[in-house]
């Protein structure tokens, strides 16, 4: 029986969506303009890297070919060189929002079908009633923040007054996030764990997508740094995603980075959470060699996002995506006959783009392994993804295509 993977590359979105003007994102392409910057030479940083965008490997399996289906660009030096190796194509979302939950929900095969709720862009930011019952149930003094803001920047300015005072930094985003920020020392690991708990259920009726802790380290002096450690307290899917299928039919499932805190740990399995892309992909890799037949391994590489999307970062991001295609031949090598790898994303973060946030794109659908033709997918709607792994497990379909976005071709 066959065995699936599924990689997601955390905001490596390939062109805007056609929506995406309704959410002010025309025009945003998070890996073409990585390519066109570095192209110019605004990719180089001493002692990281130089020079144009270099991915021979996921350009082998078609990530260029499928970024020129998205945006009808094709991203400088992402032409592959010989035989496409993998079959390609660029995928739409179809639910109202541009999040991780979104995202990674509709790949498994269930697609938002409601507005998620948000706080607004003032000051304060969130409900006076919502803070009161945070601090009551809580025990706080008080909090700092209640606003949007930048996870490292609101850290920065507040870290130092949040260690005096006991009171956490709570912020939000055009995303459906109440995330509070607390130092693991001074406040305690656990005690924000406990606090991000009853303001997940404090947020539930306001429908508010997760409730991020945020634990750092440091001091006024050296300066604040976010730590590994972080949580997200999502709200469960509204459906049986593949993960509940797979669960249900008794296939092991591994559960590897953030994907167990997405899917509210609900059918998730064994569940690694490592810190950084790399040690993820490893966790993943060493996941598969010992996966029995019919089993799913489901990775996130969050810090595309995190590190360098919403730092806006272009040479790190840039980076961080030559890194992971140095090991597509680990990859690919770790893949048995009769295996299937998908890699894809969640959403865009252009790094080039106005503000922090995420931004509104089509994202890269590559499928590869011993016996998986190559070729073009065309456009296809997100949920086609876990279409394909439910295909491949042999298991039922677990969501219905949208046959105005799905084409024919080998993944649809």
């Amino acid at each position: 029986m066959s065995r699936a993977l599924l990689i997601v590359l955390d905001s490596v979105g390939i062109g805007g969506a056609p929506d995406a003007a309704e959410f002010g994102d025309a025009g945003a392409d998070t890996l073409g303009h990585i390519a066109q910057a570095c192209a110019a030479g605004r990719g180089d940083r001493a002692g990281l890297r130089a020079g144009r965008l270099t991915l021979p490997n996921l350009a082998a399996l078609g990530l260029g070919l499928a970024a020129e289906g998205a945006s009808g660009r094709m991203p400088p030096g992402l032409a592959p060189i010989g035989p496409v190796l993998g079959a390609y194509g660029h995928a739409v979302e179809r639910a109202r929002g541009k999040d991780t939950v979104s995202g990674h929900w509709e790949i498994a095969g269930v697609p938002v079908d409601f507005s998620w709720g948000h706080f607004p862009a003032t000051r304060p930011a969130f409900p006076p009633e919502l803070v009161q019952a945070l601090i009551e149930e809580a025990g706080l003094p008080g909090i700092l923040g209640d606003r949007h803001a930048s996870g490292t920047a609101i850290i920065e300015e507040l870290g130092a007054e949040h260690v005096r005072t006991g009171k956490p930094i709570c912020y939000t985003s055009v995303d459906s996030v109440f995330q509070i920020a607390a130092h693991e020392a001074a406040f305690g690991l656990d005690r924000l764990y406990a606090v991000c708990a009853i303001a997940r259920r404090l947020c539930d009726p306001y429908r508010i997508g997760r409730v991020i802790a945020r634990p750092f380290l440091g001091d006024e002096g050296q300066g604040f740094t976010r730590t590994a450690n972080r949580r997200d307290l999502a709200v469960p899917p509204p459906g049986d995603t593949l993960l509940d299928r797979l669960t249900a039919a008794g296939r092991p499932v591994v559960s590897v980075g953030k994907i167990g805190d997405i899917f509210a740990h609900r059918a998730t399995g064994r569940e690694i959470k490592p810190g950084g892309n790399d040690a993820c992909l490893t966790a993943a890799l060493d996941a598969l060699a010992t996966l029995a037949a019919g089993g799913f391994v489901f990775a996130n590489l969050v810090e595309f996002d995190t590190e360098y999307g919403h730092r806006r970062d272009v040479p790190g991001y840039a980076a961080a995506l030559e890194r992971f295609d140095a090991r597509v031949p680990e990859i690919r090598a770790a893949l048995r006959p009769g295996d299937l790898c998908l890699v894809t994303a969640d959403h865009g973060n252009d790094p080039t783009w106005a503000g922090t946030d995420h931004t509104r794109e089509q994202v890269p659908v590559l499928a590869f392994g011993p016996d998986i033709a190559a070729g073009p997918l065309g456009r296809l709607d997100v949920a086609a993804i876990g279409r394909r792994v439910a295909d491949h497990l042999g298991l039922s379909d677990p969501g219905s295509p949208d046959p105005s976005l799905a084409e024919p071709g080998p993944l649809a």
